[in-house]
């Protein structure tokens, strides 16, 4: 039997349509309907990705930066020759700023935007490096030359610690930065120290930020070709208790200018003897004696090198100068002649001290060449064993990391 389908009755609907003109004349007013929905929210969107630096397959980088307002972008940086140098970068009618330079070798670049006159960092790059007060964008262009450069994934990472430590020749707490090599902590076994100092303008920060020395000890010792040490990192700045960006600067009070410079003149030096390697040794799992300390420094840390062997022999065996020779400084001629004097009996006392290696390195280009020139003529006239290694390039990062990437390797065999 089938079923007829369901129908509204219009009998039903009648009443109800009454009920709502009934409803209408009593109150004067249209009975409250049902709120309608609220209009859905616009969809949140995040605005595009700014890809700055873009590394290409064929090694060329694109540079990007947004800005309606900028009527003018350059960018300037570690690849360009000549002081100074910069690149314009190209305005799209979105207000899109672009720029792709190179093919650039593998290495390790810095740079800087400037926007209408102001320098600044890439806004887009999380990558910054610091080198005293000079704050800098970076990118790595991977390849055999910059491979040990470069954080990897598989290979046991050693520890970089900021300690505190007492100073008794400065008188004041200062700070240092430690690199221990995979397997120091919770292990027993004692290690060789090599004491790595910075450049005029730099701190203990120096060599972990803009040397890289973390990746390339840890790159180094996964391939077998460094032995594993602590690398002692320290603020060659004898007026700073730790790096500006977070130390506050010590007050400083009486004489200023050269009188200032004079006062802490040697101070630095006769610090890392007296406070700072007792320091490493007693808190510290380390082999001790000359044949388990190394020491090498770029420019300013070069000539504190040459100091500190110069006036402690025996203390070290493996001996590193970068970009730094004897550099005269105007020195009067009778003061240049006693100087010479005492330089080379105190060459004469580290000759005979039994040391390993005596290294030394130098870009062409550097400006403290003749003075490299100068050290290497002194060394050959007292028969002093050296290596020389001579580099392309001048008084850069670029060369302090290759320079570190071969001297390490050299240690404590």
């Amino acid at each position: 039997m089938k079923m007829k389908p369901k129908q509204t009755s219009f009998v039903t609907f009648v009443p109800i349509f009454l009920l709502w003109l009934i409803a209408i004349s009593i109150t004067g007013q249209e009975p409250a309907r049902p709120a309608a929905a609220p209009a859905a929210r616009p969809a949140f969107r995040m605005p595009a990705r700014i890809i700055s630096p873009e590394i290409l397959p064929d090694n060329k980088v694109t540079f990007r930066i947004y800005s309606k307002d900028a009527s003018k972008v350059t960018v300037s940086g570690e690849w360009q020759a000549g002081f100074g140098a910069g690149e314009t970068l190209v305005k799209n009618d979105t207000g899109m700023f672009e720029l792709t330079v190179g093919p650039l070798k593998p290495e390790l670049y810095g740079y800087t935007f400037t926007i209408n006159g102001v320098s600044t960092i890439d806004p887009n790059n999380v990558q910054v490096r610091r080198d005293g007060s000079r704050y800098q964008s970076f990118f790595i262009i991977p390849g055999p030359e910059s491979d040990l450069y470069i954080h990897k994934n598989g290979v046991f990472h050693g520890t970089v610690t900021k300690v505190w430590y007492r100073s008794e020749v400065l008188d004041m707490d200062r700070r240092v930065y430690v690199y221990t090599p995979a397997g120091y902590e919770g292990g027993a076994e004692k290690y060789p120290v090599f004491y790595l100092l910075h450049g005029a303008g730099g701190d203990e920060d120096a060599w972990t930020n803009m040397g890289r020395t973390a990746q390339i000890m840890d790159n180094l010792i996964a391939q077998g070709r460094s032995k594993p040490m602590i690398v002692v990192m320290t603020n060659g700045n004898a007026n700073q208790a730790g790096a500006q960006n977070e130390v506050p600067p010590i007050p400083v009070a009486g004489e200023q200018g050269m009188a200032a410079y004079q006062r802490y003149a040697g101070k630095f030096e006769e610090h890392l003897v007296n406070d700072v390697v007792p320091f490493i040794e007693k808190n510290y799992r380390t082999l001790t004696g000359k044949n388990n300390r190394a020491i090498a420094g770029l420019s300013m840390g070069g000539a504190h090198t040459q100091t500190i062997t110069n006036d402690n022999p025996g203390m070290f065996s493996y001996i590193g100068v970068f970009s730094m020779g004897i550099m005269s400084f105007g020195a009067r001629n009778q003061d240049a002649a006693k100087i010479e004097q005492e330089r080379n009996a105190k060459l004469e006392a580290l000759k005979n001290s039994g040391y390993k290696l005596y290294w030394i390195a130098c870009g062409k280009d550097d400006f403290v060449y003749k003075g490299v020139v100068t050290l290497r003529e002194t060394l050959d006239k007292l028969n002093f064993k050296y290596i020389y290694r001579e580099s392309s390039g001048g008084h850069t990062w670029a060369n302090w990391r290759i320079y570190l990437s071969e001297f390490a390797p050299l240690l404590f065999r």
